[in-house]
Formats: C-alpha cells, structure tokens, sequence
C-alpha cells in the first residue's frame, strides 16, 4: 500500500506538471525564464523573528549568512510593520491585503484551554475554535488573485486561517498545500498539543523529520517541478516559534544548530537561535535553487516575519516584543530582492506595511486588483526599487484590549502594558512619553484613530468574531 507520503509526492507530480516539460540544462542559465513575463514570486515568513536577530539587521550573534546575503542582494526596509502583534491576524492580513478588523480575523484561532494542561482528543477537537473558526469564505486571498492571472499557487508551512476542509488552502485558491493548519506545533511529531496537526492537501498525513527541514523540501520540490510555469510560492515557517507542545520549552532546534550555540539541550534563548540558524540555511537551500535553475532574475523574493520577536528574540533597540502594540511588537525585519528592479545592497527608511504585499505581488505579476475588494495597502514597487517615496503616512492597530497608531513620525499606544505618545524620529525605543508635551499632537493620533475604527466599524461585516 502506497504510504501517505508517497500520495502527497505524486500528487504534486500530477497537478503540477508543466505543458512543456524543459529541464534547466536546456537553454543558458541566464537566459531561462517562465515565458509568460509574469516573475515567479517566493514569499518567506517567519514565525516571532526579532527585530535584530538577523546579522544584516545589526544582529551580532545568530548567524544567518543567507538572509544576509539576500539583504545585500535587495533591499532592507527598517520601518516595516504587521497589522497585528501576533500571528492569526497578522498572518490573515497577508493573505487578504486588508486590515483585521475589515476581513473579520481580527483575533487568534486556538484552544486556550492547552494552556491549562487540557488534553483534547479528536472527538473532543472537532468542535474546539480551532476546527470551528477560520478566514470568512467570502474573503478574496492573494492566491486566488494570481491564480486569475496563471500562476501556480501553494503554501509550504504554517497556515493559520482555520483547520476545517472549508477553510483549508485548498479551498482559498492555492493548488498546493503542504504544511499545517493552526497556530503552532511540535517541531518533531507535528502535533498540536497532542493531536496530529500535518496536511498534505486537505488530507493529514504522517512524516518524520525536523518541521523546517520538511517545509524547506516540500518548498524545493514545488520549485523544481513547477521552473517552468509562473508561481507563487509561499514558505511559511513555523520558526523560530515556541513548539507547541505540553512541556512549553520553547523552540525545538536539531542539535547540530544549537551546538554553535552550546551544549544541548540548551536554553530557550540558544534554542531559538539555532532554529533561526537552521530557518537561514533552508532559506539558503531554496536560494541555491533558484539560483540553478537559471531563476534568479525571473523571481521577485520576499522575506519578513508575522510579528515581533517574543522575550528570547532580539528586538534591540526597539521597546517590548510579540503580543504588544510598542514598536517591538508590531515592527519587523524585511528584504526584497528581484534583480533587474530593486537595487542591491540598499537600505530604506520608508514606511510600510504588510498591507502592501497584496497589492504588490499583484503588480509584480502584472494582475488586476480583485472587483469589488477594498485593499488597505498600496503597490510598493515604486518604493522597493527607489524609485518613489511611500505614501503611507499612518497606520492603526487594534487587537484584544490595546490600540495603537503611527501618524507620520509620531506613534500612540494605549495598552495594559504602557502607553503614550512618542515621536519614533528621536525616540525609536519609546522611552519618552510626549502626551504632556505635545497635547496636539496627541489629539490628532485619537482622532485619527477613532476615524479608522468607524471606517471598519462600518465595513461589510466578516466572521468569524463580528457579531452580526
């Protein structure tokens, strides 16, 4: 009987075989190319990276000589942000290009009970959020977006929209999925809190090996099978993530990453190096990859991650980390490389976020934006290549009890941890709190943001959480 690894192999060999089948040793390495003049887009996530955990973000410790070299190969942006400091809707304003309070997953999807000790079983699963809940069906992904516009589409890794059939990637315009569904799991037996969380499809299968290591294969093999045909590929890792699992040790990482660190098992803080290290080297692998197969000019990159780092991430000199509104937890890394656009070796100061990744892919791939589909972001191709200074001039956030916006160089907070008004120009670690000072300042950001809140207030409504 063919194994379930075996199906998911020859599953992606049957939908993904190209008209024309072309190896990489057929035609000149530099003059290889999808035919189509759509670029092939690789988009990587990662999961809690720090602000500075990468050496080309002044990192002095965690060696990522990969993303590093991508760095210098593109474009850097510093003030680069999520819509959320933490991962579900952050990771849903990606895929839809709209705030979460438009889209409607505007909070996490999990069971809060695992982090009493409850153990769920499958019965007891089937109806826990976290098989209930997921991105409003009527929200228009990226995926289906650029499948419109020919290309392949898959995810590799972490999904996060909702576990149930109707809500899995399958079903949101992706033709490939190979990863997992919910927030988190085991880096080595792929559950979630004890129950097996990895997908093949729409299917769950059984596999053996290091979650990174399966993500970086799956995301090679998809490359390979598809150099022909324009694609979008997605590489969502789940590290440098805690692992999911009842003994809540931190990130799990193979022994030989941590051994650069220390001696294993190491701490929390070594462990989460070694599993950015180990990220850096599959990133490495798929770059090496691209390289081979004569795709380098015909494929825009694009790394950052979903939030801030957590306490063992390094997010100097920004104040505070993942799941708060300070710059720690809401500012992350970001490169972009596509050789021929974007200069290398730049560095940019523009404002940006990852409400504007919809509308550039889309942009890239020479795509109409969705009718009918309102796109909080802008296209920043322009901005990537230096071409143009960005137009974001503000962004807000709203998540659980906290709120916060940036308004040019000013930024407010107010949250159960802290708040205030800071001026991010002199005072990029929020030490300073301006609301005495500055009074008017202050009042333009509440208004600000209290226009926002009734613009999404008023927006067609959008499950799961809206009550409507």
């Amino acid at each position: 009987m063919m194994s379930l690894r075996c199906i998911c192999a020859v599953a992606i060999v049957l939908w993904a075989a190209p008209t024309s089948v072309q190896t990489a040793a057929a035609q000149p390495e530099a003059e290889h190319s999808t035919g189509t003049g759509k670029p092939n887009i690789l988009f990587i996530v990662a999961d809690d990276q720090g602000y500075r955990d990468l050496g080309c973000c002044g990192g002095p410790v965690i060696k990522t000589p990969n993303l590093d070299r991508l760095a210098s190969e593109g474009v850097r942006l510093t003030d680069f942000y999520v819509t959320c400091p933490a991962c579900t809707p952050s990771r849903g304003s990606i895929l839809t290009g709209r705030y979460p309070q438009r889209n409607g997953l505007y909070d996490m999807i999990r069971n809060d009970l695992v982090s009493y000790g409850f153990r769920y079983d499958e019965v007891r699963y089937a109806t826990s959020p976290e098989m209930t809940l997921g991105m409003d069906v009527r929200e228009v992904t990226i995926a289906q977006a650029l499948k419109q516009a020919g290309y392949l589409t898959a995810v590799v890794g972490k999904w996060d929209s909702g576990r149930a059939r109707r809500f899995l990637p399958l079903q949101r315009g992706f033709d490939f999925f190979y990863g997992f569904a919910n927030t988190g799991i085991d880096y080595y037996t792929h559950e979630r809190y004890g129950i097996p969380s990895l997908f093949c499809g729409n299917e769950r299968i059984k596999e053996k090996g290091y979650a990174t290591d399966l993500f970086r294969r799956g995301a090679i093999r998809f490359i390979r099978q598809n150099r022909d045909r324009p694609f979008f590929l997605y590489v969502a890792f789940n590290a440098p993530h805690m692992a999911s699992n009842f003994e809540r040790t931190g990130a799990q990482a193979p022994e030989q990453y941590i051994r650069m660190y220390g001696e294993p098992p190491g701490s929390r803080q070594v462990r989460h190096m070694a599993a950015v290290t180990c990220m850096d080297a599959a990133v490495g692998k798929m770059l090496g990859v691209v390289a081979e197969l004569g795709l380098e000019r015909d494929t825009l990159i694009v790394f950052t991650s979903d939030n801030g780092g957590p306490g063992v991430g390094d997010n100097s000199p920004l104040r505070s980390g993942k799941g708060r509104m300070f710059e720690g937890g809401v500012r992350v890394p970001f490169i972009a490389r596509w050789p021929g656009h974007i200069p290398a070796g730049t560095v940019s100061g523009e404002f940006c976020s990852t409400l504007e990744l919809f509308p550039t892919f889309l942009a890239a791939a020479g795509a109409p934006p969705p009718e009918g589909v309102i796109l909080d972001g802008f296209n920043m191709l322009p901005v990537l290549s230096g071409r143009a200074g960005s137009p974001r001039t503000e962004l807000f956030w709203e998540w659980r009890y906290s709120k916060a916006a940036r308004v040019g160089n000013f930024k407010w907070v107010e949250s159960p941890k802290g708040g205030g008004l800071f001026d991010l120009a002199a005072d990029i670690g929020e030490r300073r709190d301006l609301s005495a000072e500055k009074p008017e300042v202050l009042h333009k950001l509440l208004s600000r943001w209290t226009t926002w809140k009734k613009e999404m207030d008023e927006a067609e409504p959008r499950g799961p959480f809206r009550n409507y």
